[in-house]
């Protein structure tokens, strides 16, 4: 059987999993129950780490509204992940799936997590009918930086600058408040509260002394606040404003910024927002570790040798780093252009490019 007729409820699975944190851990995970007819029996997402994974969620709102126990048996769940197979804060779902008597699970697309995958295998393994890849188009995109950093082992990174037209992020001076209005310096704050983590250079902190949060319109600290990460070796000021934010800093003196990414991989972090100077952005494009570009243009121009980027590696032409643009926003009188690196981005350019 093909994943077709389960496309509706897969639809709405994805828009189940949108109510979740986008933060944290754990993916956005949504799952539909369906009797044999395609009704919709109970509906779950999962809430956080710690809490009921979105299968298990829907299986005890089912058994919750029946009161049967067995309520569950025979009846199909679409789910937008492949349901996991291991055990951390919660148990495996393929098991609690297997022991509710699921008789077919349908996913969108595979985990590729080390630790939780080999889930539809599990449930192959015990009779269930498992179909994949049932709008995994539309999954991928909606989960496009967990399932990176699960991939690559490393947040998702996103690089930041503001900047003049002709490139430049501050004044001869240094001076740089502000090249860019109030939309878009809200719509950073917006940015760096979905984010789990905010990286800077030693540079930057003591340059500008940021308090690194993410705020409201009216300055008050939002709900969610990124992990402040402050990279390089030049002491900060007890009195610096970093040490003032709600979450507590880390600091690394590393030059692998692989090993640094790794490590905050390790510690819960899947999504970077990096605000970094030139010389830590440079390191990280030359590196190819950025995942995303959010470049805010504003119209102005400047002048001098602020540039936003210094040497990324490209000596001549044909290494220049090609960038895909996903979007472009006007924000008040500013642009917001995101990008991504091609996956040939050294590539030679094509004849009369």
């Amino acid at each position: 059987m093909n994943g077709q007729p389960y496309e509706a409820a897969m639809k709405h699975a994805l828009e189940l999993a949108a109510r979740g944190p986008a933060r944290g851990i754990n993916p956005r995970v949504g799952c539909v129950l369906l009797d044999g007819n395609g009704a919709v029996l109970a509906e779950g997402w999962h809430r956080g780490a710690g809490t009921a994974h979105a299968e298990v969620d829907a299986l005890t709102t089912l058994r919750e509204s029946t009161a049967n126990p067995d309520a569950a048996r025979g009846v199909t769940a679409v789910v937008t992940l492949e349901p996991c197979n291991h055990t951390g804060r919660t148990g495996p779902c393929s098991e609690a799936l297997i022991e509710a008597g699921v008789s077919r699970v349908v996913y969108a697309t595979a985990d590729p997590g080390r630790h939780s995958a080999g889930g539809a295998d599990r449930l192959r393994q015990a009779g269930v009918e498992v179909i994949g890849g049932v709008l995994a188009a539309d999954a991928e995109a909606f989960l496009g930086d967990w399932l990176a950093a699960e991939r690559l082992g490393r947040p998702f990174v996103t690089l930041k600058w503001a900047s003049s037209l002709d490139g430049r992020t501050a004044a001869n001076d240094g001076s740089s408040r502000w090249i860019t209005g109030t939309a878009a310096r809200q719509r950073v704050h917006e940015q760096r509260a979905a984010s789990d983590a905010i990286i800077v250079g030693t540079g930057t902190v003591l340059a500008d002394d940021p308090a690194l949060t993410a705020r409201g319109d009216g300055g008050e600290l939002m709900a969610e606040q990124p992990v402040p990460v402050i990279v390089g070796a030049r002491e900060i000021p007890a009195g610096a404003a970093i040490f003032r934010h709600p979450n507590t800093p880390i600091f690394s003196t590393s030059h692998d910024l692989g090993a640094l990414l790794a490590d905050l991989h390790h510690r819960g972090i899947r999504r970077a927002f990096v605000e970094a100077g030139p010389t830590l952005a440079s390191a990280l494009v030359r590196a190819e570790l950025v995942d995303e570009y959010q470049i805010y243009l504003a119209p102005t121009l400047l002048g001098g040798e602020r540039l936003a980027l210094g040497d990324i590696g490209v000596a001549t032409i044909g290494q220049q780093r090609r960038l895909e643009i996903t979007t472009i926003e006007q924000l008040g009188r500013d642009v917001l252009i995101a990008a991504h690196p091609t996956p040939n981005s050294h590539a030679q350019p094509t004849e009369g490019a």
